[in-house]
């Protein structure tokens, strides 16, 4: 087996504290990573406390992870030591079913394994990038830029992927009206990735203090949704809402703010069901989608992206020992616009 050492929540209730665990052997096919930088997404903290379904624990959370490749299985051949790799929130999936052919492991038919929270092929349990470090087969890990900083490209496992993924699939560019909903760890994203494909893009926000910092990040536009007037100057307005929210909000609101056959794309997990009604749609031939990660090729094809663009997330490096401090301050938006955690501290 593999040693390692990580913070893990014993029980939903439990704080995150030192854990010494073993990893499975590095097997043919594997490459053991020495993790770096591990981000903080709002799921950790949604999947210790058993916010969306029944958690596994002891959990060690983390599925944004960079490292450096310190040694590979017989027959690997896409890695070798000594190389910058990454993991995001998958680890495996059953690789035959039409989406895993179709490059969309993520929504494998049999089900995908989550890099933490999750059971591998073999029935264990997953543990995520919070810890030293982790084995992962080769086709699911991915290549990282010696032009990107490492820290700052830990969020793209998640954050990045989820927003630059349904902006791609809806073909989102030049010539659409493009607004963000919620400005935090996926939504700055999302503004960077808008801005770069060519979109008019807007923020939206309860919060008249983040105009400053979204226009920073390229936005062109800000409503502020608690202001009637300006909700209503934005009614009709957008080809596609990419909704970054994971508390409940009013969706009737931001589908008046869709133009006829726009799109409202949720990307955001709330624990509580949206309340949708059937005249918002209706009115206007309006469609609400969803959307997760990306497959791994896209994954890839997204951090090739920002190495060629010099796109990253805008990150504040913690201690390990703080990750309860960030979590208080995640929850509460005082973060621009992700945590990520130096694993040097753990």
């Amino acid at each position: 087996m593999t040693p390692s050492k990580g913070y893990a929540a014993q029980n939903e209730t439990a704080d995150l504290a030192p854990w010494t665990f073993e990893r499975r052997e590095v097997g043919a096919h594997d490459i053991l990573i020495d993790i770096k930088y591990c981000g903080v997404c709002h799921s950790d903290l949604h999947q210790i406390r058993n916010d969306w379904f029944p958690g596994i624990f002891p959990m060690v959370p983390g599925h944004e992870i960079v490292g450096i490749v310190s040694s590979v299985g017989a027959h690997v051949k896409g890695f070798k030591a000594g190389d910058i790799a990454a993991v995001g929130c998958l680890v495996d999936s059953c690789k035959t079913c039409s989406n895993c052919h179709d490059g969309l492991e993520q929504y494998c038919l049999n089900g995908s394994v989550g890099t933490y929270n999750g059971k591998g092929k073999d029935g264990l349990p997953t543990y995520g990038g919070y810890s030293s470090n982790i084995v992962v087969r080769e086709d699911f890990a991915l290549h990282v830029s010696d032009k990107l900083p490492m820290a700052a490209a830990a969020p793209l496992l998640c954050a990045g992927i989820t927003t630059y993924s349904p902006l791609r699939h809806w073909k989102v560019g030049k010539g659409h009206k493009l607004a963000v909903l919620g400005l935090g760890g996926l939504g700055h994203m999302a503004v960077k990735f808008g801005v770069a494909f060519g979109a008019e893009v807007t923020v939206l926000s309860t919060s008249p203090n983040k105009e400053a910092a979204a226009r920073a990040l390229g936005a062109h536009h800000f409503v502020v949704t608690t202001d009637p007037a300006q909700v209503a100057a934005a009614r009709g307005t957008f080809d596609f809402i990419l909704d970054t929210v994971s508390a409940e909000h009013n969706m009737a609101m931001y589908l008046g703010m869709l133009r006829t056959n726009g799109t409202h794309i949720c990307v955001g997990a709330p624990s509580t069901p949206h309340q949708i009604p059937a005249f918002s749609l209706l009115g206007g031939r309006k469609s609400v989608a969803g959307s997760g990660i990306g497959g791994i090729a896209e994954t890839q094809e997204m951090l090739d992206y920002c190495a060629e663009h010099n796109i990253v997330a805008d990150i504040e490096l913690i201690d390990i020992k703080d990750i309860h401090t960030a979590y208080e301050r995640m929850l509460k938006g005082d973060v621009r616009y992700r945590f990520v955690i130096d694993m040097a501290t753990l």
